[in-house]
């Protein structure tokens, strides 16, 4: 890690908003290597300089990773102030973190919360044609037709077509007023609203929509909605691969 603000690495630490933690510098409750620091922008190396609020000594990572099962009702997005987002389930204090992408806020499922920007660029990037896969309850009935328009690309309103996706038809069932298909639709890019556009492109409408998995991430089955978790090493290291 290079080196850093301090009033930043404070931040990221969780003592609070830049604002505040320069105000604690100020009162002298922040040591640095033992000598009380004096001056908020000085700057630090967080792997050999050590930094003390009052009695506690601060340890912040560079990266740092979370597999949230996103609830439907609050929005991808750090913050709003007329809306619940979705770092209020994020069991961290840094400041710096940020979703990877966006879900709609009626959608569930997978959502990568972390910090690391060239991870995010590289798992967002439509050269990188990174697989995202969704389950999705549909009100009408899919056909082996709409499969092979998938695959063939769809006209959602776009310049050109989407690329080639794979729909996985699971089952039919009857609904209220009409047949509901459970169906699983893995793309490799991630226009605006495009899950439900693709479907409405062949006459149906989603009436249910959870991701599953992005790239190599998975949803954890054990991770109920609103539940956050850091990753495991081994996610990580599959990760990673897309930071090249």
């Amino acid at each position: 890690m290079s080196q850093v603000r301090l009033d930043k690495y404070l931040a990221d630490a969780g003592v609070g908003t830049r604002r505040e933690v320069k105000r604690e510098v100020q009162k002298g409750k922040v040591q640095v290597n033992g000598t009380v620091a004096k001056d908020p922008g000085q700057k630090i190396d967080p792997l050999l300089d050590v930094v003390k609020y009052g009695e506690e000594v601060l340890r912040v990572s560079e990266f740092e990773y979370y597999l949230l099962h996103k609830p439907s009702g609050c929005v991808s997005a750090t913050e709003d102030s007329r809306q619940k987002t979705v770092m209020e389930y994020v069991p961290s204090s840094r400041r710096d973190l940020f979703p990877v992408g966006r879900l709609d806020k009626d959608t569930e499922g997978l959502l990568l919360i972390t910090n690391d920007g060239k991870l995010a660029h590289g798992l967002l990037s439509p050269a990188r044609h990174v697989e995202k896969t969704y389950y999705a309850e549909v009100r009408g009935r899919m056909t082996q037709e709409d499969v092979q328009k998938f695959q063939e690309g769809l006209d959602i309103g776009e310049k050109k077509l989407t690329l080639p996706a794979v729909l996985n038809i699971l089952d039919v069932c009857a609904g209220d007023d009409q047949e509901i298909s459970r169906v699983e639709i893995t793309i490799r890019e991630g226009k605006f609203h495009q899950i439900k556009r693709m479907v409405q492109a062949v006459g149906k409408e989603v009436v249910y929509l959870r991701r599953i998995s992005m790239g190599p991430l998975r949803l954890d089955e054990n991770l109920k909605r609103g539940e956050c978790r850091p990753l495991r090493k081994e996610e990580i290291e599959k990760l990673l691969q897309n930071r090249r």
